[in-house]
């Protein structure tokens, strides 16, 4: 009798447990479900999760137990958003409202980095491991454009020239800056630096400038050749020449940045330049020629800033995520208010609608 009551209340226990789990689609998430993308549309002063995954069964899907390893926004409509995970692949949305969609013939691995073309936004650049991918399609097809010999080296970030679409630049975990004048054609390494390569970006000013940003918190920049010619020219290596290559961490050495990069903005209004590490922000008004350090609401041996994101039309508003904590400056980081997260998970990844600068969209992700 006794073992049958035993038997009794493990059934009981088991259905109890079970029920505290709850199905989205394939897969299933426990009380940790509060992760994945939350979404503001007031500055952060509210926020709501925007993780569903509307399936044709009726039976809804999620992104609340995801990592997100990247966000990017299609420069020609800011209300298509790209959202790359830790190990499970790339989604999209062309409205918030309704969810999101998975993009399935690009697989499941970890997405380091998702750019859109910003003159053909059915072209779409993807890079997992150590490959680079392109579709012509919205993401329905996929072909490998870039791969590296060498497995253990990671496209880590993809770069468009906006001002010449068949610009593409790529940077790896081993340091190098890679150029294509053909759309990921074909390319060549125009330099290297002794670190991985974390961020490429090209000024929104002017497409020839490049900003090159790596782990370890080093900063450079370069002018790039945007108007190509074609391959069979007289003078190829003009398309590949770079110039007047800098090192800004020359005048940074004074200020106590560490040495984790997280984030470079290069803001459209004013062309204000804007560097994140772990432990700092700093700001440049004339292209990384002199900084200014931005004062922080904690001291810098307590701040953990995993992303930064600022305002496109206003480089005076400036927002950054902590692992619990969401902050935001009006007046350039003279002042701050704070709102605490309503996951347990660290933010991870901002993302502002350049269109509508009060949605700001954060990407999150389960700290080790």
């Amino acid at each position: 009798m006794r073992t049958l009551k035993l038997f009794i209340l493990l059934l009981v226990f088991g259905a109890i447990t079970s029920a505290c789990t709850v199905s989205f689609g394939s897969s299933s998430v426990g009380s940790a479900n509060d992760g994945g993308i939350w979404l503001t549309t007031d500055k952060g002063a509210t926020w709501r999760q925007a993780s569903a995954i509307p399936t044709i069964s009726g039976r809804p899907g999620s992104l609340a137990n995801v990592d997100i390893s990247v966000l990017s926004i299609d420069p020609q409509d800011s209300s298509a958003i790209y959202l790359g995970t830790v190990g499970k692949g790339l989604y999209y949305t062309y409205n918030i409202n309704n969810g999101w969609q998975e993009i399935k013939n690009l697989g499941q691995g970890t997405v380091n980095d998702v750019k859109v073309d910003p003159k053909s936004k059915c072209t779409l650049y993807a890079a997992i491991t150590n490959r680079l991918y392109r579709s012509l399609d919205c993401g329905r097809l996929w072909q490998q454009v870039y791969f590296d010999n060498n497995p253990g080296v990671n496209v880590t970030t993809i770069a468009v020239d906006h001002y010449n679409n068949d610009n593409i630049y790529i940077g790896n975990s081993r340091g190098d800056i890679i150029k294509s004048i053909d759309r990921g054609l074909s390319w060549r390494t125009i330099s290297r630096v002794n670190d991985n390569v974390s961020r490429i970006i090209v000024s929104p000013q002017d497409s020839r400038l490049i900003f090159v940003a790596t782990l370890k918190g080093n900063i450079y920049s370069f002018y790039s050749n945007s108007i190509t010619v074609p391959k069979d020219s007289a003078d190829i290596d003009k398309n590949f020449a770079v110039d007047e290559w800098q090192d800004l961490g020359l005048v940074l050495k004074d200020f106590n940045l560490g040495s984790n990069f997280r984030d470079i903005v290069v803001c459209p209004a004013d062309a204000s330049l804007f560097l994140a590490t772990e432990k700092a922000i700093v700001r440049s008004p004339d292209q990384g020629l002199t900084w200014e350090n931005i004062k922080l609401l904690t001291p810098e041996k307590d701040a953990i800033i995993n992303a930064i994101t600022v305002n496109p039309q206003d480089s005076k508003e400036i927002y950054y995520v902590t692992n619990t904590t969401f902050f935001s400056s009006f007046d350039g980081g003279v002042t701050w208010s704070t709102k605490k997260l309503s996951t347990s998970r660290a933010g991870w990844e901002l993302l502002i609608d350049f269109n509508n600068p009060k949605n700001i969209y954060l990407g999150t992700k389960k700290l080790q």
